[in-house]
């Protein structure tokens, strides 16, 4: 035999380690899988005291110590109060690497409960001057569980984890109060992101009318930006036996609610992008034979580019001053902008896909449509490259014509779903550190 040259030999190496290191990764994998299952019930137990327990956004006290304690339990670094009340893990690997963060939801919202179940909530408070109840009524509880089961799972193979994770618990997705800054927003700008820098992040949200153990995912454009309209006009009040004698607000803005339909129907190529305007409250006057002074109409819009987002801003502002003026009227248009798209960056999304593939399987893995709704998770993609994907949470044999819906009181998710949702967090970290 002839001697090897260092060449051959440097080749033969990298042939030998390639196989050697999938081997590594798939029984990383493996226990990574056999892990999660193991947290089923501790899951199902901090997810059910969550959504007994309730809190609005900014409000999540007890919610962030519960977090904070179990962090601290698994040895992890953890800071509290960020964004007022979240919470962010910080778990070191056995190795240097890179930084990559996995993001949990945390607050309820406004409804009274009707589900009957056994920990339903029964959480009443006030909410802009209303007495309300206060549930779980978009999976926040299930969110934080899993990312509480993943910690978990992860702290157990951080040996073999090259690198950083950062667990953020947000408060406020839902929205702050008006005028106040919440949520995504103000954690990245309390620098959530930095110190460590992270490099990539993920997220996943339960869907209700998807069946348990798929997932769905959209590269790019996954969900809307969101932003808040309201249009005041000022006219004349008068008797409303002398309409005459008034510019009516209410007339004119029931023009402006209708020609608000055309901006999208007729002003936006929908071949090449999707838009929402939506007309939500209407307030004016308080007697029926009084022509008020002025009447006020707030709405929402969705689109999936800066640029169809621009032509619709500017098409509402343009009908709302032209219909108001012809009226003899003005028109006071106020524009918010609440969140970006959810931006899916491509390159992660391909890099990651078959990590959804194998911890789900290929049938089970589902490229959707855009999403008409919204997610203030789309301020960290902005940042840094995210992907953000739906978990399956219906119960088997359901129709998803009829399950209750997201923002609904009969909201509800089978539990059955958790094992996947936390075996797919950590095997995106698992498989994101370890360059698989």
């Amino acid at each position: 035999m002839k001697h090897a040259t260092p060449l051959l030999l440097a080749g033969l190496g990298l042939a030998l380690a390639a196989p050697a290191a999938h081997a590594q990764n798939t029984a990383l994998n493996a226990r990574i899988a056999t892990l999660a299952a193991a947290e089923q019930a501790k899951v199902v137990a901090w997810r059910r005291d969550i959504h007994e327990h309730p809190e609005l956004g900014n409000e999540e006290t007890r919610t962030a110590q519960l977090i904070a304690a179990q962090l601290k339990s698994l040895g992890l670094e953890v800071q509290t109060g960020v964004a007022r009340t979240g919470v962010v893990g910080i778990l070191k690997g056995g190795k240097p690497g890179r930084v990559v963060a996995l993001r949990a939801d945390m607050d309820g919202l406004p409804l009274t409960e009707t589900t009957g179940l056994a920990f339903a909530s029964t959480v009443k408070t006030t909410y802009l001057g209303q007495p309300v109840g206060v549930m779980h009524a978009c999976g926040h509880d299930t969110h934080v569980a899993m990312l509480l089961g993943a910690a978990e799972v992860l702290s157990q193979v951080k040996k073999d984890l090259p690198g950083t994770v950062k667990f953020i618990f947000q408060p406020a997705e839902e929205g702050s109060l008006p005028g106040v800054v919440g949520g995504a927003k103000l954690m990245v700008q309390e620098g959530v992101l930095t110190n460590p820098k992270v490099d990539a992040i993920f997220g996943l949200h339960i869907e209700a009318g998807t069946p348990v153990g798929q997932l769905t995912y959209r590269p790019r454009g996954e969900m809307a930006s969101s932003d808040r309209f309201t249009v005041k006009v000022l006219g004349r009040g008068a008797h409303g036996a002398k309409p005459w004698a008034s510019v009516d607000p209410v007339v004119t803005l029931a023009e402006i609610i209708t020609s608000l339909q055309t901006i999208v129907s007729r002003q936006i190529d929908l071949t090449q992008d999707a838009a929402v305007v939506t007309v939500g409250t209407v307030q004016a006057g308080v007697r029926y034979n009084v022509i008020p002074p002025d009447a006020t109409l707030s709405g929402t819009i969705r689109a999936f580019s800066p640029k169809t987002q621009e032509q619709i801003w500017a098409a509402i502002k343009r009908t709302a001053n032209g219909i108001a003026a012809a009226n003899g009227a003005t028109a006071e248009v106020t524009i918010e902008p609440y969140v970006p798209v959810t931006y899916n960056d491509p390159d992660l999304t391909a890099r990651m896909l078959p990590t959804l593939q194998r911890t789900a399987g290929v049938a089970n893995v589902v490229e959707i449509k855009a999403v008409t709704g919204a997610e203030d998770y789309a301020y960290y993609q902005e940042k840094v490259p995210g992907l953000f994907f739906f978990l399956g949470g219906m119960a088997p044999g359901a129709n998803p014509a009829t399950v209750a819906d997201h923002h609904t009181a009969g909201f509800r998710v089978d539990e059955s779903a958790f094992p996947l949702g936390v075996k797919t967090l950590a095997t995106l970290v698992a498989d994101y550190l370890t360059g698989k």
